[in-house]
């Protein structure tokens, strides 16, 4: 038999890090619980000081402001960054116009397993409450982390495994708590961390909870649920509970760590594009990380990371219980660091991934299936008088099996096999004083998904007829990006241009063909145009979409900067972001769908002493370049608003903190999000909100 897979490896890459800039932080963050080291992991190997890949990172105070229900509405804003948005939540992170699996969501620098990529409706398994800080790395430098993250990655980091120890030989005991509330959902959100231990141990716990009503916003809408029939200015069947929690240790010796934890996420929520369709979300995680340092010699270290989820979800209509999706599956990931040659640093790994998913109900489009995959890996850099250059591959082995479904006939066994491969050539160049320029070519492929592969059947949520195609090759994409940033104190600025390329893009893409939801009919007779069978009124039509390999390309630029106004005893800053991504068909010339338009934002952020404020707003541009079909959507601009006051009690810091999401109450709609097309007009944008809250870290 053909071993599961085998992988080999690139990061490398391309532009700095001060795209950060995403301005809505305000006033000095409180005093630190002792966990987490503010240093940027992801991408990042080698430890160096200076990044090749361009890379954003929210932490403290600035994650907090930005925190919204959904991880892709956190993130939305920040320079090359959008969201799927399907309500609030549902979403996933957009980058560079890249959604779905070729964003790579990362745990702790571990894979993360659930359904969020196989449909809009299902929601990431990390809520926003219990994060302690979210890295993003942009570009083809992700793809340490394998073809799937050509677009990017998003690693959420928790330190529910403390890599470190938290207090001297003496020990001690830290936490925090979080208390918010807000008006515009009715949002009730709390979470306590806990850690513990000494030099020689760690211990760490967290609980989180989260409810929220249906999301109240600037026009009236229909909502029809539970048989009842009602105008409101909410969106309809848009609130949720969620919650979880953690328990996790570590134990240190002279020159490492060995370390596990258990966590456990539960979300129930409205899909919002049907109003009386629910989610009820079940995930649980076990992990395992260690790192033995110091080895003294070729490899100088070895970092080992296994992890197992079970997840599961049942999709309820009305009290029924309707379609159940899980998905279970393990990761493991080791990496050794060699020893200096030269001025040559690097290193090499292996990964193994492999998961089983189902699917049962009237909504299975996907049959049952198992994907493994190994790969190897390695990452170099090369330390020069001018700055430094930075290469690798990776080599991939991918087995994807549909095991068919027994309740299903349309579902056949079938086995794919792909040997993926990825490269990159990455620079920097200490230009001048404060100017550093970087740029990264990279070579990437990524093996279809089971979903993109088997798929056949009705998918409600996005109102259509999935079909996939077993004959996909894999996607293939060269990418260029080139970054310029500089800095002197607190002014700073960076920007990046960047275009990819695909050979075999795989899109779902629309056919002319339409099909009966009840008895999938290719093409049943609807001649009075009402969207139903004539022959069988209620069998309705749902128009197919298939997963096609097309030439595809992506352009974009991103920009991020900051201007110090006044400096003194109070300072006042002007944050500066924006960003543009334009997709491509070129084998028919039409747009891509779903991309963002062009957007930026500017914010005024004052601090003096214990308190800070700030004043911003986000302008999204019209965006008419859409897909055949595709919903074109209007100009907006949101405004925000946010004050901090920082206070000590006792051995406590205490962060009070209130904001106002979207000020002038506007009336907007996603372009990247499918259900202003679907669902129109059922789910604007959030309008104005008002949430105040409390961080009190000891």
């Amino acid at each position: 038999m053909k071993p599961p897979f085998i992988s080999r490896a690139l990061c490398a890459a391309a532009t700095l890090s001060c795209g950060l800039a995403s301005a809505q932080t305000t006033a000095p963050e409180p005093a630190p619980t002792p966990s987490l080291k503010e240093i940027t992991v992801t991408g990042n190997p080698l430890g160096a000081t200076d990044l090749i890949a361009p890379a954003a990172q929210y932490s403290g105070a600035g994650l907090l402001l930005r925190s919204k229900t959904t991880l892709g509405e956190t993130l939305d804003g920040t320079p090359g960054v959008s969201s799927t948005y399907f309500g609030p939540n549902a979403s996933r992170p957009i980058i560079r116009g890249l959604d779905g699996d070729r964003i790579r969501i990362l745990g702790n620098g571990g894979a993360t397993l659930d359904a969020s990529s196989l449909s809009y409706d299902h929601a990431v398994t990390s809520d926003p409450i219990s994060i302690e800080r979210i890295e993003v790395l942009r570009g083809p430098g992700s793809l340490l982390y394998g073809g799937s993250a050509v677009g990017g990655v998003v690693n959420v980091i928790d330190n529910r495994i403390p890599r470190e120890p938290l207090f001297d030989e003496k020990g001690g005991v830290g936490g925090k708590v979080d208390l918010g509330l807000a008006t515009g959902n009715r949002e009730k959100s709390s979470g306590v961390l806990l850690e513990g231990g000494n030099n020689r141990y760690a211990l760490h716990v967290d609980v989180f909870n989260r409810e929220t009503g249906d999301v109240k916003v600037p026009t009236d809408l229909a909502c029809s649920k539970g048989g009842v029939n009602t105008i409101t200015n909410r969106i309809c069947n848009s609130d949720s509970k969620v919650r979880g929690g953690a328990a996790g240790g570590s134990v240190f010796f002279d020159h490492g760590y060995l370390g596990a934890s258990v966590s456990t996420y539960r979300s129930n929520y409205g899909t919002v594009a049907e109003d009386d369709v629910t989610i009820d979300m079940k995930s649980n995680r076990a992990a395992l990380e260690g790192e033995v340092r110091n080895l003294g010699g070729f490899i100088q270290s070895v970092k080992g990371q296994l992890s197992h989820t079970d997840y599961e979800h049942t999709e309820f209509e009305g009290p029924k219980p309707g379609t159940v999706f899980k998905n279970k599956g393990s990761d493991f990931r080791l990496e050794g660091r060699h020893a200096r040659i030269g001025n040559l640093d690097g290193v090499i790994g292996f990964q193994a991934e492999n998961n089983t998913f189902s699917a049962d109900g009237a909504e299975a489009f996907a049959p049952y299936s198992k994907t493994s995959q190994n790969a190897v890996f390695a990452y170099e850099e090369y330390a020069t008088s001018w700055g430094k250059l930075s290469f690798g591959g990776r080599l991939e082995s991918v087995k994807v099996e549909s095991l068919g479904n027994p309740l299903v006939a349309r579902f056949a066994p079938l086995t794919r096999d792909f040997t993926p491969h990825s490269y990159a050539l990455g620079a920097l160049w200490n230009a001048a004083p404060g100017w550093q320029i970087t740029s990264n070519l990279a070579y990437t492929e990524r093996a279809p998904k089971d979903y993109e592969l088997f798929a056949q059947g009705p998918h409600v949520a996005t109102k259509a007829w999935e079909t996939g195609d077993a004959t996909l090759d894999k996607e293939k994409s060269t990418s260029l990006d080139v970054g310029a940033a500089w800095k002197s104190g607190a002014n700073s600025f960076s920007a990046n241009a960047y275009v990819h390329r695909f050979k075999n893009y795989i899109g779902l893409l629309a056919t002319g063909n339409t099909y009966g939801q009840e008895n999938g009919a290719l093409n049943p007779a609807d001649l009075d145009g009402d969207g139903a069978d004539d022959n069988d009124p209620d069998n309705k039509l749902l128009p197919e979409f298939a997963y096609t390999g097309v030439r595809a390309r992506f352009v974009g630029l991103e920009a991020s900067g900051n201007i110090r106004l006044v400096e003194g005893a109070s300072n006042l800053d002007l944050a500066l972001r924006g960003d543009l991504v334009r997709a491509t068909n070129l084998s028919n010339g039409q747009p891509l769908p779903r991309i963002a338009p062009a957007r930026v934002g500017a914010s005024l952020i004052w601090a003096s002493g214990p308190w800070g404020s700030s004043i911003g707003f986000d302008h999204s541009m019209a965006q008419n370049r859409v897909a055949p079909g595709q919903r074109a959507t209007s100009a907006y601009t949101l405004w925000n608003l946010a004050a901090t006051y920082r206070m000590k009690a006792g051995v406590s810091n205490i962060l009070w903190y209130a904001k106002v999401d979207n000020l002038t109450n506007q009336l907007a709609y996603s372009a990247a999000s499918v259900l202003t097309t679907t669902a129109f007009p059922k789910a604007p944008l959030p309008g104005r909100s008002l949430k105040v809250g409390m961080q009190l870290a000891f």
